[in-house]
């Protein structure tokens, strides 16, 4: 048994010597194939450069190759951030243009409500009543009612009766009224009469509403005609003013222009019902006219 185990030992320590002895020689082989090739790059022989050439061009294909992937990958990712860049840019462009727009429009609506506040401003210096301005808040039109919302009531002074201007001309007037609201019944809703007088002619008729844009005139004197100018053949302007007969209306505001429609007496009125937005409550008289 112990003979044995001494050749196995043997064999082993001559295979080990077998294996150094073959990396020593590999080593040394490797230093001379270095040491050649090093003395051969030093050479300016043609077939060693053109050699030394090819190599140097595999090699750089090869690390060309190899590099690729990081070089696409690197330009994919700047590809994408550009991209999403652009994109939040153009989204944010886009959101200060919209705001651009509402400002604008919002100015645009502005600079219109202004121009009728003017109006009505202008109207208070000019106009023989003292009035208060109001903005409609709401429409309550139907093929035969008309009536509309202000935003002025009883905090304002605003009583029942009281007439309703829109650029001077009568559209209605004050049917309720509440703190800080009141309603307009408009010239044209079948509710609506008026007591008119007819210039030039003086002749006094009542002024109701029809459901329609153009009130009527009622118990006008039975021979009653819309004149015309004789040389032209054009009817005679017959404005309409309120009279005051009822005690409530405050006379002398202009209404519209009486012509003939369909056997009936119409009034055209000076404003559209249903194209006011502001409007002038006359509260009363001035002082100074009424002692007049």
């Amino acid at each position: 048994m112990a003979t044995s185990r001494d050749d196995f030992g043997i064999a082993i320590r001559s295979a080990l010597l077998q294996r150094g002895a073959r990396q020593k020689f590999s080593l040394f082989v490797l230093i001379l194939i270095s040491i050649f090739i090093f003395a051969l790059d030093n050479t300016n022989l043609k077939p060693v450069k053109a050699f030394r050439s090819l190599i140097n061009d595999g090699i750089y294909r090869i690390s060309a190759v190899s590099s690729s992937p990081i070089r696409f990958s690197s330009a994919t990712k700047d590809f994408f951030v550009r991209h999403v860049f652009i994109y939040k840019e153009n989204e944010k462009l886009k959101d200060e243009i919209r705001q651009l727009k509402e400002l604008e429009l919002n100015t645009s609506y502005l600079r219109t409500e202004n121009k009728q506040l003017q109006e009505i401003v202008q109207l208070d210096k000019k106009t023989s009543f003292r009035t208060v301005g109001a903005k409609i808040m709401l429409d309550k039109n139907s093929p035969y009612l008309n009536s509309a919302i202000i935003n002025k009531g009883t905090n304002s002074g605003i009583k029942l009766g009281m007439p309703v201007l829109s650029k001077g001309h009568l559209v209605g007037k004050i049917v309720e009224v509440n703190y800080i609201s009141s309603r307009i019944l408009l010239l044209n809703d079948l509710n609506s009469k008026i007591p008119v007088v007819l210039s030039p002619t003086g002749d006094q008729a009542i002024l109701s509403g029809i459901g329609k844009l153009d009130p009527s005139l009622e118990y006008l004197p039975k021979d009653f005609k819309i004149k015309e100018n004789k040389k032209t053949g054009l009817p005679i302007q017959n404005v309409v003013y309120t009279s005051g007969k009822d005690g409530v209306l405050l006379s002398g505001i202009s209404i519209g222009e009486a012509f003939a429609e369909d056997g009936r007496i119409k009034v055209k009125l000076f404003t559209d019902p249903n194209q006011i937005f502001l409007v002038n409550v006359i509260l009363d008289q001035e002082t100074d006219l009424e002692a007049m």
